[in-house]
């Protein structure tokens, strides 16, 4: 199955499979995300959880395939994703199958984003946000979406010290931003 997506004027076709993440079209809540990201030329991107490869993808469009890793704990995602990668111009994207950063060795990102999976407990939201924050260069940004506001909020400023949100379309975009390198409290 294909799916197109028009995002941040880039127009992106994707493979899906049942059993992936949003496999009808395109997530709501990723793209309320993405409408939050500000991609430059050669930042060093993460998309953390990439299912189909869109965030990343889109990513490598616009800071060079160099310099975008996308990741998933899903063997099936991650082969999906690079076939979306190739397929969209940026086959050059490093795919990794991997529990969270456990198989990333960069640091240094200027963005990490990613859209958890909230419907269960926080032990994976929990491991993204004090791992991210570790891989973050000074001044780099993580963006999270998810529809739960109060726990993503509190762990966030208890990393990074603060964060936006943003409430767009049901969603809230977390915008957290690294500005030392200790957290700013210590994580529960």
């Amino acid at each position: 199955r294909l799916i197109v997506a028009e995002v941040g004027g880039h127009r992106l076709e994707l493979e899906t499979r049942p059993g992936l993440f949003s496999p009808e079209r395109a997530d709501r809540g990723t793209l309320a995300m993405l409408s939050c990201a500000r991609f430059e030329p050669g930042m060093k991107v993460m998309d953390l959880g990439c299912g189909c490869g869109l965030v990343g993808i889109l990513a490598a469009r616009c800071c060079g395939e160099e310099n975008v890793i996308m990741s998933d704990i899903d063997p099936l995602a991650v082969e999906i994703a690079r076939r979306n990668a190739a397929r969209n111009g940026v086959g050059g994207v490093r795919t990794v199958v991997c529990d969270g950063f456990s198989g990333i060795d960069g640091t240094g990102f200027d963005l990490i984003l990613s859209n958890p999976p909230y419907q269960s407990d926080f032990a994976v939201a929990k491991h993204f946000i004090e791992k991210g924050f570790n891989r973050l260069r000074l001044g780099g940004t993580m963006l999270m979406v998810t529809k739960r506001r109060d726990w993503y909020r509190n762990k966030l400023r208890a990393i990074f010290g603060g964060v936006r949100i943003h409430e767009i379309d049901g969603y809230f975009v977390f915008e957290a931003e690294k500005r030392d390198s200790r957290y700013a409290n210590r994580p529960d």
